[in-house]
């Protein structure tokens, strides 16, 4: 007896082959493993990749937010002592002495060379140049930090 083709009507599908060989007619084990590409874990690698990826993110934002903080909380602090430094009539000297009490204040490697504090006609313009290195474990990363403040009137 011989076979032909099944008849090809218009709007219906074509008949499904089942593929012989396992009662089931699924894939065998090799033909999985083929369909997938052979990546195997390929899954498992990644995630963990990326979540090695994220906690050395975590850990370098630990490490360095509580430095970019101090700089931060350092310059408002050096805004305050520029603004009433003419209102307290406070000598060079003495600015430098208050801008090195803040940096100790804020655990900063600031020294007295550091600071350069210029005073004319009741105006005072402070600036600070300062480097602090953060440890990261696989690089040091050197941050230098140049804030600057005056208590001059905006026109």
């Amino acid at each position: 007896m011989e076979l032909s083709p099944p008849p090809n009507i218009p709007g219906t599908s074509a008949p499904k082959l089942r593929r012989q060989g396992t009662a089931s007619g699924g894939l065998h084990g090799s033909d999985r493993a083929a369909k997938s590409g052979g990546q195997k874990g390929a899954g498992n690698l990644k995630a963990i990749v990326w979540t090695m990826i994220l906690v050395a993110f975590i850990y370098a934002a630990v490490v360095v937010l509580p430095v970019l903080i101090s700089e931060y909380e350092f310059q408002d602090s050096l805004q305050s002592i520029a603004r009433f430094a003419s209102v307290s009539h406070k000598s060079s000297d003495q600015i430098k002495k208050d801008v090195l009490d803040e940096a100790q204040k804020e655990d900063l490697p600031v020294q007295a060379d550091d600071i350069k504090v210029n005073g004319a006609s009741g105006n005072v313009h402070i600036t600070v140049d300062y480097s602090v290195t953060v440890d990261l474990k696989v690089y040091q990363w050197t941050f230098n930090f140049h804030p600057a403040a005056d208590n001059s009137a905006i026109l």
